[in-house]
């Protein structure tokens, strides 16, 4: 009996401790598949502003006709000494100073500026010039810096054979304009019925007017005014009609890098002020002792 209950016994033992190593193990849990990390999308590369050259490495060489006031003149100081100035010559210090340049100015004819230009000797020419599309070809043009005008001028002795501009094309008078000039295109366009004289400064145009020489010239508004206060012989007849009223600087063709710099530089003049005080500055130095046309020796 007692044989038989071990035997159970130890039966019972074996059934019990298969019971418990026949329980499976749970696999343990799968981890979630890692998504991949996101590539930043690339940023569009901007593209390279083109480096500012010039025709002299550091310098920006200005070309301009000193017969022009207020534009461009020699004020002729107490001793003496002449010096360039108008407000073309603020505005050509301010450019320079805008774009880190060194600025320098040749002074020269009215038609030397346009040729010295046309040719890519200089970089920028500022002479009162009119933005013609007919001197696109040869370079490039600023936006405008300065409105002014044209004006049909004579003396006030001839002031009674120029009631309108309609009679600035009477045949058998004589009429002046500065050579290469809008005043020029002016005067072909509403004197073809006189003698056109070309002469290469206004200066001269004044000399020969006051002299009784020409009965009329056609000049820049702003020009004609200035000769006004130092001539008052001469008389403003009336405004002539152009589609362009305003002045731009001539930039060296195709350099857009400097023309881009130029058009900066001239925004920021006229939204500081500081054009303004070049045209207020040069109209006073104007009516003062000054030189037109190139300097001698």
């Amino acid at each position: 009996m007692k044989k038989l209950f071990a035997v159970l016994l130890t039966l019972a033992m074996v059934l019990s401790l298969a019971a418990c190593g026949g329980k499976k193990e749970e696999a343990p849990a799968e981890k979630p598949a890692e998504t991949p990390a996101e590539t930043p999308a690339e940023t569009p590369a901007e593209p390279e502003t083109p480096a500012l050259e010039t025709v002299t490495a550091g310098k920006l060489t200005v070309a301009t006709s000193p017969d022009f006031a207020p534009y461009e003149f020699y004020a002729i100081a107490e001793d003496g000494t002449p010096s360039l100035a108008g407000f073309d010559m603020g505005l050509a210090q301010y450019i320079a100073d805008y774009l880190g340049l060194e600025l320098e100015v040749v002074p020269m004819d009215f038609d030397g500026v346009l040729m010295e230009l046309a040719n890519g000797s200089v970089d920028l020419g500022l002479a009162g010039l009119s933005p013609d599309p007919a001197r696109m070809d040869a370079m490039d043009f600023s936006d405008i810096y300065y409105a002014g005008g044209q004006s049909f001028v004579t003396t006030t002795a001839n002031a009674d054979k120029f009631p309108d501009l309609a009679a600035a094309n009477t045949a058998g008078i004589s009429v002046a304009a500065q050579i290469g000039s809008i005043q020029m295109d002016l005067a072909n366009e509403y004197s073809a019925d006189t003698e056109i004289i070309p002469l290469p400064k206004v200066t001269d145009i004044i000399a020969e007017l006051i002299a009784g020489k020409l009965d009329g010239a056609y000049i820049e508004t702003a020009v004609a005014e200035s000769y006004k206060v130092n001539y008052p012989d001469l008389h403003i007849v009336c405004d002539v009609p152009y589609d362009v009223e305003g002045s731009a600087v001539g930039v060296i063709k195709g350099n857009e890098a400097l023309l881009s710099g130029v058009n900066e530089a001239i925004a920021a003049a006229l939204a500081d002020g500081s054009m303004d005080n070049f045209v207020a500055e040069a109209n006073e130095l104007a009516s003062g002792n000054i030189h037109e046309g190139l300097l001698e020796g």
